[in-house]
């Protein structure tokens, strides 16, 4: 009895303490409300005690992106003028010109390239016209974005355009209306040729299409791609989602559904909130079951380009073809915010098809001490196709058909955004009014020769790696003290690593005419001809063009005895 009552009576003292002990949600919103509290109140200090006049916008601004960055790369706050941007990441709509501007070395800003169909091109702008008018409003010194803010506006509105065409000693004048910008979800696709596809292959046989985002009804253009190239010819479809960052979800889902049954679910997507935790399912007939599919992928394809990709592997319903994929596993959801401001929050993770996340950055881990917060294939979760075949989780999309590639030669990058390319191609153009078909067109030797030239009269230079390890040793040779003694083998190794333009550039000939046939293509026949132009030297499209060809070996490669 005794101990019966020690006990109730330990129960009964501990009860109060039970009661009091809050749990854990009530000490999250606790230290919510507090911390608000005191991030309040230090402004308001802030802004009447600091010896200078504070700008409220800019401060908490910083404040905010500086919270924001912390969680992850997606999660951005958009202040009331930036909100547009947001509206055009899910829609590809804004109001303006069309057209794609950067800044030269000089800082001039120039048009870099218009848009087919747009605005820019109607009025006749040309690659290279350095813009030096908004009205009346000089645009020296100004940067790419403030330009391109005062270019865009309500559709409707004209204004005047004064540029400096290279080549002419008087400026031009344009007047421009703005009209809604829709950048192409597709900006080109059609039947290959001899020249797009590997040895032996007939291309007439394959459909390209190249989807660059996944925008408001995308899904409903690809469909119409599709119908067209069969009507055309094609047995078999390559769709390119290189440098496709994504976008719409469900529109991603619905281009799967083209080529999967109704009622398969392909998307799911978990989060904090019921609102955040959502299933996506093909809802309509599929257009083809049966059409062989390969899909083009590399370290740009992201997010909904993954969900597309990944959920057709996981069907065993296309070979992957090229290099492993970004991996952004991670769903963002617009909300509206006071004052006309908004936020794009990750609210979720998705699972494709076979249950997998690929997301590759565990961003939670990361801000815990844990590296780069990467996950090694060694340890990944394993997962299995339709079929049986083995996939991974995490670390994006690993092709099951890899493509490796040569590494860009620093010469070649650096041409690639040189003013020297710009300036040759105006060149060009002025000598030839009209180019044959991009089929058709080439470049001479003669062309070549003339970019060298240019290369040299405007001092070409580029960042070279064999130079910079050079200086840093002779640092530490100084540092530490046998510079001199080695001085005369420092200077004979930096004779030999002087820069020799015309060697090097021959060096990687075909690299460098490619770009310059690529600079030039884009002058005549928009982003469309830029497209046919690089799949003329295509290591994956060649890749996958073989592989179509072969339907045993296509079959092999989706089925378990794959040895995955």
């Amino acid at each position: 009895m005794k101990k019966l009552f020690v006990i109730l009576v330990a129960v009964v003292i501990a009860l109060p303490a039970a009661a009091q002990k809050p749990n854990k949600k009530q000490d999250h919103s606790f230290q919510v409300a507090k911390n608000l509290e005191i991030f309040n109140s230090l402004y308001k200090d802030l802004d009447r005690l600091y010896v200078d006049t504070l700008d409220a916008d800019k401060i908490i601004t910083i404040g905010i992106d500086a919270m924001l960055d912390y969680l992850d790369p997606y999660t951005e706050f958009y202040a009331e003028e930036d909100v547009e941007d947001l509206k055009m990441l899910t829609t590809g709509k804004y109001g303006g010109i069309g057209s794609i501007i950067r800044m030269r070395s000089d800082s001039t800003v120039i048009v870099s390239e218009p848009y087919e169909g747009m605005p820019a091109a109607e009025v006749g702008l040309h690659v290279g016209d350095v813009l030096k008018k908004i009205d009346n409003t000089d645009l020296t010194g100004k940067k790419v974005s403030e330009v391109s803010d005062m270019l865009r506006g309500e559709p409707g509105t004209t204004f005047v355009l004064t540029v400096e065409r290279p080549g002419e000693s008087t400026p031009r004048e344009f007047k421009i209306t703005r009209k809604n910008i829709k950048t192409p979800d597709i900006p080109y696709y059609g039947l290959l040729n001899s020249q797009n596809v590997a040895e032996g292959v007939d291309g007439s046989k394959i459909g390209y299409i190249n989807l660059s985002q996944f925008t408001e009804n995308c899904s409903s253009d690809v469909r119409k791609a599709v119908i067209s190239l069969k009507e055309k010819g094609a047995k078999a479809l390559i769709i390119d989602l290189r440098g496709n960052g994504g976008g719409l979800l469900g529109e991603a889902v619905k281009i799967v559904n083209l080529f999967a049954p109704k009622g398969r679910t392909i998307v799911e997507t978990k989060g904090k909130t019921n609102q955040s935790s959502s299933t996506y399912k093909t809802t309509r007939e599929p257009l083809d079951l049966e059409i062989p599919l390969c899909i083009l992928v590399n370290n740009g394809t992201a997010s909904a380009s993954e969900i597309l990709s990944g959920s057709l592997q996981d069907l065993d319903r296309a070979v992957i073809v090229g290099s492993r994929t970004f991996g952004k596993g991670l769903v963002q959801s617009p909300r509206d915010l006071p004052y006309d401001t908004s936020i794009k929050v990750t609210t979720a993770k998705y699972y494709i098809v076979s249950g997998r996340c690929i997301q590759a950055i565990d961003y939670k881990r990361k801000r815990e001490g844990g590296g780069d917060g990467r996950v090694p294939d060694s340890l990944a979760t394993v997962f299995h196709t339709d079929a049986g075949r083995v996939v991974l989780d995490g670390n994006g999309i690993k092709p099951d058909v890899e493509v490796k590639r040569d590494t860009m030669a620093n010469i070649v990058y650096y041409m690639s955004t040189d003013d020297v390319l710009t300036d040759w191609g105006t060149q060009y153009v002025l000598a030839h009014p009209t180019i044959p078909p991009i089929d058709d067109f080439v470049l001479t030797d003669t062309d070549f020769d003339d970019l060298k030239r240019l290369a040299k009269e405007k001092n070409f230079k580029y960042d070279r790696l064999s130079e910079k390890r050079l200086e840093d040793l002779k640092k530490t040779a100084q540092f530490e003290g046998y510079y001199e003694d080695a001085k005369a083998e420092f200077d004979a190794l930096e004779a030999k690593l002087q820069h020799n333009i015309n060697q090097e550039l021959d060096r990687y000939k075909d690299d460098i005419m490619q770009l310059m046939a690529i600079e030039v293509v884009k002058r005549y026949y928009f982003q469309a001809g830029m497209i046919q132009e690089t799949l003329k030297k295509d290591p994956d499209l060649k890749k996958a063009s073989e592989i179509l060809n072969n339907q045993e070996e296509y079959h092999r490669i989706l089925s378990v005895s794959d040895g995955k």
